[in-house]
């Protein structure tokens, strides 16, 4: 399964940042967003088709807006990642990743199934 994405294909500009849990003093504890290193990366974002689901999310439910992200391999990359990105018209997007796939584990891309979050 070669997936690599042509790089002209790659027109997103996207923020990588993992959730991470901290106490907050209280006794609770507070979520906040911590960059990866590098935080940004190019990366090539389309809808999810039902083939696209069928072969990355098979046997889950999904009901919402779903994407298809491409983007270089990055380690850090885990289904606690959240991706940020503006569209072609400067709207700002954020997806939280459900999915992630490093095709033939060759570590050269990863396929990542996100959910777009709506405010």
């Amino acid at each position: 399964m070669m997936s690599t994405v042509e790089i002209g294909k790659r027109i997103h500009l996207v923020t990588l940042a993992n959730a991470t849990t901290a106490p907050d003093g209280d006794g609770g504890f507070t979520d906040t967003l911590t960059p990866l290193t590098p935080p940004t990366l190019f990366g090539e974002i389309r809808p999810a088709t039902a083939r696209d689901l069928e072969r990355l999310a098979a046997g889950t439910v999904l009901s919402m807006e779903t994407l298809i992200v491409i983007v270089p391999f990055h380690a850090g990359v885990t289904t606690k990642t959240r991706l940020t990105w503006l569209d072609r018209a400067g709207r700002s997007h954020a997806a939280n990743v459900t999915g992630v796939n490093n095709p033939d584990q060759r570590c050269i891309d990863l396929v990542l199934v996100v959910v777009e979050v709506v405010a």
